[in-house]
């Protein structure tokens, strides 16, 4: 088995396919996206990283209506690391109720599971300052 132009197009369809999922309230469907034992880094905002679906489905459901509306993810570029496993990258925007936006950077591991791509661990990382925080060549 070999890393294909179709596991690309999978792993791309399972990023996307999380704000669909989030916005419409499918938080039983986290499966389809994430590995059982996901580990979901949000130390970026100051918490510790949660650990598994049932944890990611709850901290979900806990932030209720103080979830954003929309979420929209983009620019994704994937890396095979092997035939099983690869790194993606990629940008998501949230939208909140009171119109508010906010941007992350998603890195992702994915791997290939019997029941096909899955994100096993994702880190965001909050975009706050331009060009990444640095103020000139260097």
């Amino acid at each position: 088995m070999s890393f294909t132009l179709e596991d690309r197009w999978a792993i791309t369809d399972l990023l996307s396919m999380h704000g669909h999922l989030v916005d419409d309230g499918h938080l039983d469907r986290f499966e389809d996206l994430f590995t059982a034992d996901v580990v979901y880094d949000l130390t970026g905002f100051g918490q510790e990283p949660l650990r598994g679906v049932a944890a990611l489905r709850a901290a979900g459901w806990a932030l209720g209506a103080d979830n954003p509306v929309a979420h929209h993810v983009t620019n994704i570029v994937v890396t095979a690391e092997t035939d099983d496993r690869a790194r993606a990258r990629s940008k998501g925007l949230g939208i909140g109720a009171d119109g508010t936006c906010a941007s992350v950077s998603y890195d992702d591991v994915v791997v290939r599971t019997p029941d096909g791509w899955r994100i096993s661990h994702r880190t965001l990382t909050p975009r706050r300052t331009p060009l990444g925080g640095l103020t000139g060549p260097g």
